[in-house]
């Protein structure tokens, strides 16, 4: 499976360097046109800056129920709002069955 990032340039272009498949966009609608290729070209695991995220946010919401693509949600250099904290976080309790960020004093 291919793995791509997509987002602001300033925000994903690192990601070259790991071997991930970047793809700079910055509006909404070339975003949505954006998934779509991806999509439709059989990128497995598609992360996407939490700013660009937020602006199709229904278009990722009619993949969620779906085996793949996953679409996971990356803080990027601006316009963070916590949510992809937030669901790493999911995802995580869900593989390992507890919330590891949690701590009892």
């Amino acid at each position: 499976y291919r793995v791509a990032v997509m987002g602001d340039y300033g925000s994903i272009y690192g990601f070259r360097a790991g071997g991930l498949d970047t793809f700079a966009v910055s509006e909404a609608e070339e975003a949505k046109k954006t998934l779509q290729k991806l999509v439709t070209s059989g990128y497995a695991v598609i992360y996407i800056t939490e700013y660009m995220a937020e602006q199709i946010a229904p278009v990722i919401d009619k993949y969620k129920d779906q085996m793949l693509p996953c679409i996971v949600r990356i803080p990027g250099a601006f316009g963070n709002t916590g949510k992809g904290v937030e669901n790493v976080k999911k995802f995580v309790e869900t593989a390992v069955g507890s919330d590891i960020l949690f701590s009892q004093k």
